[in-house]
């Protein structure tokens, strides 16, 4: 037994890599890895990356067409704002319009209602005047009607005879109111 492990002992210090050939592998393990390699990387290659880069092709394809979508649909949006914001200044400006035609109108309707009030007022004031004028008038005829008959009979006590003839009493009466204007016009100036 000793004979079998000082061989043991000889192999393994024999075998054991020193050096460089620590990190390079065996050749028989790089013939087999490569093997393996070839027996993987040709359907990878054959069939796996043609069906991935399709699948990207594709992928590409719709985002570049979403991209081009959304920069017309932002080309549209500015255009649909731009369009928006001038529509908007127009009815600004319209509003503006409309407010200073309804100024002017509102300025002539309270000038005609003005000139009719006014008027108004002065046909008012003129019937106002005429009726005061026929009713003084209307007094005044009363009144030297009144002062008339007082008058003559007055006149008829103090002078003894009667003035029952018509003529004679509208000369008396006539006299007397004459006298009582001018005296009463003498004494306002």
């Amino acid at each position: 037994m000793a004979a079998i492990s000082a061989a043991v002992v000889t192999a393994a210090e024999s075998t054991e890599p020193k050096g460089m050939d620590l990190l390079v592998p065996a050749s028989y393990d790089l013939l087999w890895s490569a093997v393996v390699l070839l027996i993987i990387a040709i359907p990878f290659f054959r069939y796996a990356l043609p069906a991935l880069n399709k699948v990207l092709d594709e992928r590409t394809a719709k985002i570049e067409g979403g991209l081009a979508k959304a920069e017309k649909a932002q080309a549209e949006a500015a255009a649909a704002r731009d369009e928006y914001n001038q529509q908007l200044a127009e009815a600004r400006a319209e509003a503006a319009r409309i407010r200073e035609d309804a100024r002017v109108e509102g300025g002539q309707i309270v000038s005609e209602l003005r000139g009719k009030a006014q008027d108004e007022a002065a046909r008012i004031t003129e019937t106002a005047k005429r009726q005061i004028e026929a009713e003084r008038q209307q007094a005044a005829v009363q009144l030297r009607t009144d002062v008339g008959t007082l008058a003559t009979q007055l006149a008829s006590k103090i002078v003894g005879e009667s003035l029952e003839d018509e003529a004679r009493r509208s000369r008396v009466v006539d006299r007397f109111l004459d006298e009582l204007e001018a005296s009463t016009a003498g004494q306002g100036k």
